[in-house]
């Protein structure tokens, strides 16, 4: 067992870790407590279960840093990625996923795997001193008696943030005689879709009822120990949005731009969007709208919409507590725990925000591990790299004093001379370049 690799959580980051470290020659333990234990977020017991979004976020590697880490991901194997394209969705630019058929897919390969055994238990503590090298991936929803192991070992307190989740709607019940389809700006997305989206229009008068029912709405009551709890600015709920001023939204998820109502032929005044989030197109994502409205309120609330009028929610919204370490000031560049070096952690829980985010750190995590097993050498992906450079980040690039979670972007690249769409594009060439050299070199000191 002491060239065993203990992986605990499968979530994004669990399962990517799992499935590289195994086809790299090196036996896993995938330690996952669902269905033992559940949490308030997920559903089922899956791998690679999705609780928010089921959007993977912009495909344009040229253009967009999270559509580079995609296709980084895609050319370094990963099995998310694998899985994510085998089961997208019609979503204009993004890379939006069935969530069901996606988890069920991870699931299938990692039980599968011949060198990957899974347990389904909670480990409740830090690894015993004979697992000789393990990767923590519990993500945002680390069961308390893990937390407070890590705090005990670090001396650290950890950081928190709410994470809200948005409502599902049922296709059915969406008026098509209001809601049109729609890309914005009539974008093709992966798919060849320039209508991936349905959207409801607001004129100024109800825009404005909109904002006062939110503001005026019912909210979920906090515990005095998560008042001061911060919000991720990524991921704010629509009424805290609201509060911080009348046209905040409208400059947000519900902005118009690019749109225009079949009906007028004019752009509305402000648009809910929704995008498909299963295979069969029967269930719709309220984009942007997560929220911590109560239940009752959000279904009163959000049938005010145009369109929405009749809406049967799938899902409503929720909201649930994150929680993440100090990764810079905890971390080394090989994500190792500096106290306890044969500890690494991998996902939300190091600080990244995202779902594919969570699932780089966990690749990055997982050839680290089996490269040390092996007695091989994996050095960092350069920091041109979006893999890299959200690695750079979360290992020592953020200040300690204020870390907070972070999307991949290109301000954590290393600098390039260009402006605009250019210098972008100059970044994304660069990145796939350096990667090819960093895979060409792990391949070589596998070998």
């Amino acid at each position: 067992m002491t060239n065993t690799l203990h992986i605990i959580g499968g979530g994004l980051a669990g399962s990517e870790a799992a499935w590289g470290a195994a086809e790299r020659g090196v036996r896993v333990v995938l330690h996952e407590m669902r269905p033992v234990r559940q949490t308030d977020a997920h559903a089922t017991d899956g791998f690679a279960e999705l609780v928010c979004s089921n959007s993977f976020r912009s495909d344009d590697w040229e253009n967009n840093a999270v559509g580079l880490l995609h296709e980084e991901m895609r050319r370094a194997g990963s099995l998310i990625l694998r899985a994510a394209d085998t089961h997208k969705l019609p979503a204009g630019g993004a890379l939006a996923v069935d969530r069901e058929g996606f988890s069920a897919a991870i699931t299938e390969a990692i039980t599968n795997h011949p060198r990957i055994e899974i347990r389904r238990e909670e480990v409740d503590g830090l690894p015993p001193p004979d697992w000789a090298s393990t990767i923590i991936a519990t993500g945002p929803l680390t069961a308390p008696s893990l937390a407070n192991a890590i705090r005990e070992t670090t001396g650290e307190d950890s950081l928190s943030f709410f994470d809200a989740i948005a409502p599902i709607v049922h296709r059915e019940s969406i008026n098509t005689d209001i809601a049109w389809f729609q890309s914005r700006y009539d974008k093709v997305g992966p798919g060849g879709g320039d209508a991936d989206y349905l959207n409801c229009p607001l004129d100024q008068e109800q825009y404005r009822a909109f904002i006062a029912a939110l503001l005026a709405g019912e909210k979920t009551e906090f515990k005095e120990w998560e008042k001061s709890t911060p919000y991720f600015e990524g991921c704010l709920p629509i009424e805290v949005m609201a509060s911080r001023g009348e046209d905040t939204l409208r400059f947000g998820p519900m902005k118009p731009v690019g749109l225009a109502d079949p009906r007028t032929g004019y752009r509305p005044y402000a648009v809910v969007q929704l995008r498909q989030d299963n295979a069969l197109g029967t269930l719709w994502n309220m984009v942007g709208f997560q929220t911590k409205l109560k239940h009752g309120e959000q279904t009163r609330i959000f049938r005010m919409i145009p369109g929405l009028e009749n809406a049967s929610f799938a899902r409503l919204g929720g909201l649930h507590r994150n929680t993440f370490i100090n990764s810079p000031r905890l971390l080394d560049a090989q994500l190792r725990l500096k106290a306890r070096p044969q500890i690494r952690f991998a996902g939300q829980i190091t600080g990244v925000e995202g779902y594919v985010e969570s699932a780089a750190i966990g690749l990055l995590a997982g050839r680290f591990a089996a490269a040390e097993l092996l007695g091989e050498v994996c050095a960092p992906p350069p920091a041109t790299t979006a893999l890299g450079a959200l690695l750079a980040h979360i290992s020592g690039g953020a200040d300690e004093k204020t870390f907070q979670p972070m999307n991949v972007n290109f301000g954590l690249f290393p600098e390039i001379a260009g402006r605009g769409k250019d210098r972008k594009k100059a970044l994304s060439h660069r990145a796939l370049a350096d990667l090819e050299a960093w895979l060409g070199t792990s391949r070589r000191a596998a070998e």
